[in-house]
């Protein structure tokens, strides 16, 4: 790829100019920060204004090369456009509504697929773009969208290549399945491979840690996030629920705390041998008081926003605004990436 001659948030030169589209609080972002790559972004758009307020809390206007963070409908962007912002690589992760069980699987019938098809109908328009890494749900890869998409990428002369990965099999006790697509234009190293790729790059594969490697030490802070009596009573025996030494977790889903079930888990600072034993206990008193007592012992909570960043693994830089609510950090985490992840697929931009 040709470089650029501007200076990467390190102060060394460019050699990735990058445009982030859907961008939310800057995954991408992050995901580029720690390949290492020479990169910067060039722009960042969105329509979401809550995650545009926390992308800019954490990159506009701060450090050598701010962001240029723009609450703006993609629908509106062009290809004259794309090529006055002098950039090679697109990172992108479009709205996953239309191929989800919520939003009822329309597929390209959603309007919301609408920004994604414009984009795909740009590739063949933008020659400057070299690099495009796309994420979505799972479930996308089967999706008339995934086809018009890969038939665009082929006519504009990208060669690419389809993951599915999970977290979990980095390192990370969190299991968030995401389809990917890496496009570039020219050929891929290594030995060529075929179909959807489920195995992570070694390079990027941690050590595995547990869920109490992750967490805020429990405080006042974190007692708010307590699990209310009633909610308790009602919901306990259908929740996903975590202890310190867990090395697995739920996906979060920006529905995290507003629905109980199917929208990630719970955490218990009981070991699980003394969570089991007190629930047993629970479970085998008839008394309905001293039940509701011994159901308060199990403590159990919600993951704090900074854990579930943490489990989705953003960096410890990484910082929500102060009047930024629990549930708006809540809603942007569910819809962003995971970084370690993504960070694993820039390696093919060399």
């Amino acid at each position: 790829m040709k470089t650029t001659p501007v200076n990467d948030e390190v102060g060394g030169t460019v050699k990735y100019s990058v445009l982030e589209l859907f961008s939310g609080i800057g995954g991408m972002h992050y995901a580029l920060k720690r390949s290492g790559k020479r990169f910067r972004i060039v722009a960042a758009l969105d329509i979401n204004p809550v995650g545009n307020g926390i992308y800019n809390y954490n990159f506009g206007g701060e450090g050598e090369c701010p962001v240029d963070v723009k609450n703006s409908n993609i629908l509106g962007l062009t290809a004259e456009r794309i090529q006055q912002l002098g950039v090679n690589v697109i990172a992108m992760s479009p709205p996953c509504q239309p191929f989800t069980r919520n939003g009822t699987f329309k597929d390209l019938a959603d309007r919301r697929a609408d920004p994604f098809v414009h984009l795909c109908d740009l590739l063949e328009h933008i020659p400057a773009v070299e690099f495009v890494l796309l994420e979505n749900v799972k479930g996308f890869e089967r999706s008339q969208a995934c086809e018009l998409y890969k038939g665009k990428l082929t006519a504009a002369g990208f060669n690419f290549r389809e993951y599915i990965l999970s977290p979990h099999d980095f390192g990370v006790p969190n299991t968030r399945h995401r389809y990917y697509c890496v496009a570039k234009k020219g050929e891929f190293r290594g030995v060529p491979k075929t179909g959807i790729i489920t195995e992570p790059n070694p390079r990027y594969v941690q050590p595995r840690i547990t869920v109490g490697d992750l967490l805020e030490p429990e405080s006042e802070k974190t007692s708010k996030f307590l699990f209310k009596p009633d909610l308790l009573r009602k919901r306990l025996a259908i929740m996903d629920i975590c202890s310190p030494e867990s090395v697995n977790s739920m996906c979060f889903t920006k529905a995290y705390t507003h629905y109980a079930e199917g929208t990630g888990s719970v955490f218990s600072p009981l070991s699980r041998v003394e969570f089991d034993n007190l629930y047993r206990k629970m479970e085998a008193e008839t008394d309905e008081e001293r039940k509701n007592v011994l159901r308060d012992q199990l403590r159990v909570r919600y993951f704090t926003p900074r854990e579930v960043a943490r489990l989705m693994s953003f960096p410890e830089d990484f910082r929500f605004p102060p009047d930024a609510t629990d549930k708006q950090c809540y809603r942007v985490l569910g819809n962003s990436i995971n970084v370690l992840v993504v960070s694993s697929l820039f390696d093919e931009l060399e």
